[in-house]
């Protein structure tokens, strides 16, 4: 099976203001990885082709990145889950940004069920949450907050001696 996955969020900003909490990002200072909620991002050496680290149980190396516009990783573990996920920032025009986080992997049959019973669903409340928090970085007044469905909730619990934090509704 192969997975792909895409999560998109406009933020009414320009690129430059957008791009500068990205530099944050595996920082003390995260502006960017809801590190509030889940396993704080880190690498071993920093933002830089090469570098090793991860979230959690994910590990991944980073394989390109391009200050301001892109930061690509190819996966490591969980084992069996082949392929890279990326991070973007586009401008749409002066006021507004797209960021965007996308997986593309070839998965083991394990890492399948693994992604379709488990990952996908971590993942994709993760990549919601880290949106809200750039999109509330800008926000004076409501701030988002992205709702865990009840299959997240129970994973979530599931996993919370391993890795979580649960501070979040």
């Amino acid at each position: 099976m192969r997975v792909i996955n895409i999560h998109k969020r406009i933020i009414n900003q320009p690129i430059g203001k957008v791009s500068q909490l990205f530099k944050t990002l595996s920082t003390r200072n995260d502006l960017v990885w809801p590190y509030e909620n889940w396993p704080a991002i880190r690498f071993k050496d920093g933002l830089y082709v090469g570098s090793k680290g991860g979230h959690g149980l994910v590990r991944y190396s980073i394989i390109e990145f391009k200050e301001g516009e892109h930061i690509k990783f190819q996966f490591s573990k969980p084992v069996g889950f082949i392929g890279t996920h990326e991070l973007k920032i586009e401008e749409i025009n002066q006021n507004k940004t797209i960021i965007s986080h996308e997986i593309k992997s070839n998965p083991t049959f394990k890492a399948t069920l693994l992604w379709v019973f488990v990952t996908r669903w971590l993942h994709d409340a993760l990549i919601e949450d880290a949106f809200d928090k750039v999109e509330n970085h800008f926000l004076t007044g409501n701030k988002k907050e992205t709702k865990y469905s009840f299959w997240v909730k129970l994973l979530r619990e599931a996993y919370k001696g391993k890795s979580f934090q649960t501070k979040h509704a």
